[in-house]
């Protein structure tokens, strides 16, 4: 890739003398570049190669390459750009496909063919203005917009910065993507610029994290929420359901744009995971999802450099889309593959590594891009979210283990994959017992706010008989569960009915894949108002026995029928009724 400036501008000349001394792999040794400095871009030999700058010792710059350096050799020329790594941001993101370095995969990868083309192919987009020669141009105001088919708003914002009036500016019309679309106090803007990947975009002011991220799970957003510009992590094993948890909440969720990031995962894997992502319809605007989805591939194959980057890419593009304000969700599967590829540069360079031979860096690594998540008021005026979901995979379902233990410390909830969940066929397999949520208490204010003051007491409510249930469920594994009182027999078939009636999720059901607030907080009541009344006739006398020979299927089957929030008050009443009908005879006197 072509180093670029933050502005877009080429990159001043080479030093002219600069030689490679060492070839070690992707790691290379140069002298000669006395201007580097860290994380710089520099080009290696005759292919142009593209490097990054990784340590300075005396004369001597070493550079990890983004790519196979087969065939490089000692007294080959080297080239600093002078600028660190920086992602091309346009239009042309949306609906494209690209690897670590926000290369275009739409043919052979470049990391097969060294210093092949880098830049995306030229693509003609519907621009329209949205200001005037003449008119006044503030920093990052807005100058037109582009018509995108995923029903995205595209703003072209002028850069940060840049201040003055618009001498000239595009007609509507089409527009390449690198073509000026507004020159202001002598300063061309095009449609596409450069920002580095590893910078924070900058923004006016960070707002309170208290409106939540709908995301079409029930157990997600009845239990353990996340905000629009919170962050998450969802350990698990293999096998308990990662990867379609994180496909259902990027079709499901209510953001505008969605960055899908698939770093270091099996080549076959994230090729089914793409070609799903490429079938999906979009439930908002009934065309293509993928239209509004930027995909970051980069397979446990690619070269590690580019693994490293690729996490810092996807957060720069998601920063870009909120700038214009738009809600961004960033879904990383997984960090733990970026984590490995921290612990492999590292030891590359000859760090001491620290636990589980990880560097000491790591924690402050994960803390760094689970910070680049946030709600915030951009330089413009606008309020625009990130909202960060990244997949741990600890090695053996080691919920001990750095990345996983790190990263709870960092993020605003946990959605914890349980691999007995899992064998059980209870989907999504989010763990009550091992997920937390710091934003409930927000979230439950904003609900309040919202029309539905019951959000909190509901959630308490569940939990509360989800920590008993598995209590007691420990209790009746050691004496049997007929040697329990009749009211904790009774809890243990209510927790049974919150997991099927309502934590129960099917990916492949045409009604159930996705649940919006209010049917959610409907199927909720009626299970809690039946589970209760149940609590209540073992506590009166009736057996736990006749209890548990009750037909619940009326109100289990609810989350597979289409229905209104009222269809779901309605089975509720008639369910009750009907305990009520054959048990309240059954009572003590």
């Amino acid at each position: 890739m072509d180093a670029v400036t933050a502005q877009g501008r080429p990159a001043g000349p080479a030093a002219q003398d600069a030689r490679i001394v060492r070839v070690n792999g992707p790691l290379v040794e140069i002298q000669g570049l006395a201007e580097a400095a860290m994380h710089d871009i520099v080009e290696l030999g005759a292919g142009r190669l593209p490097s990054e700058v990784v340590a300075i010792r005396a004369d001597v710059v070493t550079v990890q390459a983004y790519e196979y350096t087969g065939g490089l050799a000692p007294g080959a020329p080297a080239r600093s750009s002078g600028e660190p790594l920086s992602a091309r941001l346009g239009p042309h993101l949306l609906g494209g496909v690209f690897d670590g370095l926000l290369r275009p995969l739409s043919d052979a990868p470049a990391w097969l063919e060294p210093g092949r083309g880098r830049a995306a192919a030229v693509r003609d987009f519907s621009f329209t203005p949205a200001a005037e020669s003449g008119d006044a141009v503030g920093d990052c105001s807005c100058l037109g917009s582009v018509a995108m088919s995923g029903g995205v708003t595209y703003r072209v914002l002028a850069p940060r910065g840049l201040t003055g009036t618009a001498e000239k500016v595009r007609e509507t019309g089409p527009a390449a993507g690198d073509a000026v679309i507004a020159t202001v106090s002598g300063t061309d803007v095009r449609l596409t610029s450069a920002w580095p990947v590893r910078q924070p975009r900058p923004y006016r002011a960070r707002l309170d994290s208290d409106v939540p991220l709908i995301t079409g799970q029930r157990v997600v957003d009845l239990l353990f929420p996340v905000a629009k510009g919170g962050s998450c992590a969802v350990p698990g094993g293999f096998g308990t359901g990662k990867t379609v948890l994180l496909q259902q909440i990027t079709k499901w969720c209510d953001a505008d744009v969605i960055v899908y990031l698939g770093c270091g995962e099996r080549g076959n894997e994230l090729a089914d995971t793409l070609s799903e992502l490429g079938s999906l319809s979009d439930p908002r605007t009934g065309g293509m999802l993928i239209d509004r989805t930027v995909v970051i591939a980069n397979t446990s194959n690619m070269p590690m450099m580019a693994r490293e980057a690729s996490i810092y890419s996807a957060a720069t593009v998601a920063e870009f889309f909120r700038d214009m304000g738009l809600d961004v969700v960033v879904v990383a599967d997984s960090t733990s593959r970026w984590a490995e590829a921290q612990r492999e540069f590292a030891s590359r360079n000859g760090e001491l590594p620290a636990e589980e031979g990880y560097p000491a860096s790591l924690a402050s690594a994960l803390a760094a891009f689970y910070e680049r998540a946030g709600r915030v008021r951009t330089i413009e005026g606008r309020e625009g979210s990130v909202t960060i979901i990244g997949a741990v995979s600890p090695a053996g379902g080691d919920m001990t283990e750095p990345v996983t233990t790190y990263t709870q410390r960092f993020v605003r909830g946990l959605w914890s994959l349980d691999r007995d969940l899992a064998y059980a066929r209870h989907y999504p397999a989010v763990s009550w017992s091992g997920s937390f949520s710091r934003d409930a208490a927000a979230i439950a204010a904003w609900h309040a706010r919202a029309g539905d003051p019951g959000w909190a007491g509901r959630r308490d409510r569940m939990t509360e008989l989800l920590a008993e249930t598995d209590r007691l469920g420990s209790l009746a594994a050691l004496m049997g569960v007929a040697a329990l009182p009749p009211v904790e027999r009774a809890t243990i078939l209510a927790g049974r009915l919150i997991r099927e009636g309502i934590l129960q999720q099917s990916a492949l059901s045409a009604v159930d894949a996705s649940c919006d607030a209010a049917r959610g907080a409907a199927l909720a009541d009626a299970v809690l108002a039946v589970a209760g009344r149940c609590i209540d006739l073992a506590g009166a006398g009736v057996p736990p026995a006749v209890l548990e020979e009750q037909d619940f299927s009326p109100v289990l089957r609810a989350r597979e029928e289409a229905g209104t929030p009222a269809a779901a008050a309605e089975r509720q009443r008639d369910m009750l009724a009907r305990l009520d009908d054959q048990l309240g005879e059954r009572r003590q006197p």
